[in-house]
């Protein structure tokens, strides 16, 4: 590992998909579930499913950029969930599920917005993307212990089987040059 590393927020959707994802990722340190972009200092996993606090349901990527790059990583993030639905990811609703790229400086902002100009460009997706590009300003909150690694705890679990489970595939075919095992 490099002496540097680098953090990505991002929220699309429930944070197990993200984070069974990135986990996977080589080139990525660690991964936290966690709770960004809301109101509430310190919210619970009740309350930001009430969708009252404003957050969103993230992940922060921890990242060794001399191994992977913050756009590598966007790349990821728009292959695993849709980001032309609104407030929404399949069956989860409402704003805590939005898609959302928390960005730690002005350089990751213009590389997120560049990829969602270069992904309209090329007409990846049949809607209007819909992912929103905000300054993450310290407003991050770690999940709850029981949130973290869910996916390798709780693999034949419904969602996990059925939901989480078909995104680590779409990653790994998409994506194996960068995947490691866990």
């Amino acid at each position: 590992m490099s002496q540097t590393v680098e953090f990505a927020t991002l929220g699309g959707g429930c944070f197990w998909c993200l984070e069974a994802v990135y986990l996977r990722v080589d080139g990525v340190v660690s991964v936290e579930s966690g709770y960004a972009g809301g109101h509430v200092a310190q919210p619970t996993y009740e309350q930001v499913g009430d969708g009252d606090t404003g957050h969103a349901e993230v992940v922060n990527v921890m990242f060794d950029p001399a191994k992977i790059s913050y756009r590598e990583i966007l790349d990821i993030f728009f292959t695993i969930h849709d980001p032309t639905q609104l407030n929404r990811q399949g069956n989860d609703v409402g704003t805590q599920y939005r898609s959302v790229i928390f960005t730690h400086s002005d350089a990751q902002r213009d590389v997120a917005l560049q990829a969602i100009r270069e992904l309209e460009a090329e007409d990846v997706y049949d809607g209007r993307i819909v992912t929103q590009v905000e300054p993450l300003d310290n407003n991050y909150w770690p999940a709850e212990a029981y949130h973290q690694d869910y996916f390798a705890q709780h693999p034949n679990q419904g969602y996990c089987a059925f939901v989480v489970a078909p995104k680590v595939a779409k990653f790994r075919q998409k994506f194996a040059h960068r995947f490691k095992a866990v």
